[in-house]
C-alpha cells in the first residue's frame, strides 16, 4: 500500500520559495504568489519542518529531474539508447547521441537547474530547521535526509560537468549569490561529508508510512558510488560490506523488479517517490515512465530513449535480462499487452513499462511508478569491482558478488546458461564485471558515465563522436556562464 507521506506534495509555500541560484536578480521575489504562505511565517513548527523536507522529495520527480534533462544528459550519448519517438521529434536529442552538444541546449540548463533546486530545498532545511522547537531525534533525521539529497543533487553535478559551483547554504544576500566553479575534488569531498554525516544518523528502515525515505543503507550506498567514481577502492569495499550487511536481497524475479506491484522492494536501496493522486495531476507529476512509454494508440507513451540494437545484441545468449530490459515490437510483454508489430521504434525500455491495464486516473499514465537509483545488484556489482581492483586474496569476494548477482539472472529456468565467472586473472575478470554491469543495469542512467570513469570513452564511444579531453564533461549551460557575467567558465574544446 503506498500511502508514505514523502509522496505527497507539500504546501506551495515552500516549492514557491526557491531561489534562483544562477542569477544575481531576485525581484521575482519581491511580490508574493496569492494563496501562499509568506515566506516570513514558515519555519516556524514541526509541521513546518515536515512540509519541507516532503517538498525535498516530492521535486525529486519533478520533470528536469526524471524526464527529458537527464535522458538527454545521463543515457543519450551511451551505446544502450538512443532518441526514439519519430524522427523529427525532439531532435535536440541527437545532438547528445552523437557528442555534438551545444552549450545552448535547453536540457543542459534544466538539469543544472533542477539538481540545483534540490540542492536548494536541502539547504532551506539545514539552514532553517536548526530555530525550529522539536523533537531533537526528528531534527537530526530531517538534517540527514537533506545532507544525502544534497550529496545525490552534487554527485549527478559532479560526474556530468566536473568542477560546479559548491552552494552549502541559502544566499544571505545578493553578494553570496554568484559562485565560481569549485573545483571538483572538493565537490567530491563535500559529498563525501555529507554521506557520512547522513549515515551516522538515518535508520536502517522506516515504518510503512515513510518507506521511501533516505536510509543508512542509501547513504552508505551512494557513498560507494562517490568512492567508486573516484578510485577508492578499499573505501568502495568498505561502504558496499556495510551494505551487503544490512539484509538486503535480490529481488527473484528481475523482470517483475520493475513493476509497480514491487517498488521498495527487498532489493530496493533508494528510489524516488511516485504517487497517483486523484484529482491532483500536478502532484501526480513523475512523466519518467510517460516519456519512455510505448509509442502510439495502444501504449500512449512518448517512446523516447529506447534501447539500441547494439545493446540488444550484447546479452549473453539465453540471458533472460534482455527480455526484461527490452520491449520489443510485435512481443507481447509477461503481463499481457500486446505491443503492435509496426510503429516508429522496434523497441522501448521496459523498465520504465506500466503495464497498460494498471494506468491509474487521468493524469499520467506512469504516475505511479517509482524510480530506481540504486539497487542491491548495483552494490554487490560495486563490491566486486572494488575486490577485483583491489587483489590478492579479494578476488575471492569479487567472483562470490559478481555471481550472485549472475545466479539472479539465471534463476531457476534450466533454459538460461549464465555459467559462474571462475576467472582470476584480473584483467579478465575486470572486464566481465563490466559486461555484467552493462547486463544487469542496462537503462537505469549510468552506461555512459560508466564506461566514461573507466577510462573507455574512445574505445567505446568513438564511432558515435565521442573526442578524447573533450567528451568525457558535458558543456556548462550558457545561460548559467551569461548569468554569472563571465565568473563561471566552459569546459575545454566547446
Amino acid at each position: 500500500m503506498k500511502n508514505n507521506n514523502i509522496k505527497r506534495v507539500a504546501s506551495a509555500s515552500v516549492l514557491a520559495s526557491m531561489l534562483l541560484l544562477g542569477a544575481c536578480k531576485k525581484t521575482f521575489l519581491d511580490v508574493p504568489p496569492q494563496a501562499t504562505q509568506p515566506s516570513v511565517e514558515f519555519w516556524k513548527t514541526p509541521e513546518d519542518a515536515a512540509k519541507a523536507v516532503n517538498a525535498m522529495y516530492a521535486n525529486l520527480r519533478e520533470w528536469k529531474n526524471v524526464s527529458f534533462a537527464p535522458i538527454a544528459i545521463e543515457s543519450m550519448g551511451s551505446d544502450d539508447a538512443e532518441k526514439g519517438s519519430s524522427p523529427t521529434d525532439a531532435t535536440f536529442f541527437n545532438s547528445y547521441d552523437n557528442f555534438g552538444i551545444s552549450p545552448t541546449d535547453g536540457q543542459l540548463a534544466d538539469f543544472w537547474t533542477g539538481q540545483y533546486q534540490n540542492i536548494n530545498f536541502a539547504n532551506q532545511i539545514l539552514d532553517n530547521v536548526p530555530a525550529i522547537t522539536m523533537d531533537e531525534t526528528l531534527k537530526a533525521r530531517y538534517f540527514a535526509e537533506a545532507k544525502f539529497v544534497r550529496a545525490y543533487s552534487y554527485f549527478r553535478l559532479v560526474r556530468a560537468f566536473g568542477d560546479v559551483p559548491l552552494r552549502l547554504n541559502v544566499p544571505k544576500d545578493a553578494s553570496e549569490y554568484n559562485l565560481p566553479r569549485t573545483p571538483k575534488a572538493d565537490v567530491w569531498a563535500a559529498i563525501e561529508k555529507d554521506l557520512t554525516d547522513a549515515a551516522a544518523v538515518l535508520p536502517q528502515s522506516y515504518p510503512a508510512a515513510d518507506v521511501g525515505r533516505a536510509t543508512k543503507g542509501a547513504a552508505l550506498g551512494l557513498h560507494a558510488k562517490v568512492a567508486l567514481y573516484q578510485k577508492k577502492w578499499a573505501d568502495v569495499l568498505t561502504y558496499t560490506n556495510q551494505v551487503m550487511g544490512m539484509g538486503y536481497q535480490l529481488y527473484p524475479d528481475y523482470e517483475a523488479l520493475f513493476r509497480v506491484a514491487n517498488e521498495n522492494s527487498v532489493e530496493s536501496i533508494f528510489e524516488i517517490q511516485a504517487k497517483y493522486i486523484a484529482g491532483n495531476c500536478d502532484a501526480s507529476n513523475s512523466q519518467y515512465s510517460q516519456v519512455q512509454g510505448v509509442r502510439g494508440s495502444v501504449g500512449g507513451g512518448w517512446g523516447f530513449n529506447v534501447p539500441t540494437a547494439d545493446l540488444a545484441a550484447s546479452y549473453e545468449p539465453g540471458d533472460p535480462r534482455r527480455d526484461a530490459t527490452i520491449i520489443f515490437r510485435g512481443e507481447t510483454t509477461p503481463e499481457g499487452d500486446v505491443i503492435p508489430a509496426t510503429g516508429d521504434n522496434p523497441m522501448y525500455n521496459q523498465k520504465s513499462y506500466v503495464p497498460f491495464g494498471q494506468y491509474p486516473g487521468a493524469c499520467n499514465e506512469g504516475a505511479e511508478q517509482n524510480i530506481r537509483v540504486m539497487r542491491y545488484a548495483e552494490i554487490l556489482l560495486m563490491n566486486a569491482e572494488a575486490a577485483n581492483e583491489l587483489g590478492g586474496a579479494n578476488t575471492a569476494q569479487a567472483l562470490t558478488s559478481l555471481n550472485a548477482v549472475r545466479a539472479r539472472a539465471r534463476g531457476s529456468n534450466p533454459l538460461t546458461v549464465l555459467p559462474p565467472v571462475t576467472t582470476t586473472d584480473q584483467a579478465t575478470l575486470r572486464a566481465a564485471i563490466y559486461r555484467e554491469r552493462r547486463s544487469e543495469m542496462a537503462m537505469e542512467f549510468d552506461r555512459l558515465f560508466d564506461v566514461i570513469r573507466q577510462g573507455r570513452g574512445p574505445a567505446v564511444f568513438g564511432s558515435k563522436g565521442f573526442v578524447a579531453g573533450k567528451s568525457e564533461l558535458m558543456p556548462i549551460p550558457q545561460n548559467e556562464i551569461d548569468l554569472s557575467a563571465g565568473l563561471l567558465t566552459q569546459n575545454p574544446n566547446y
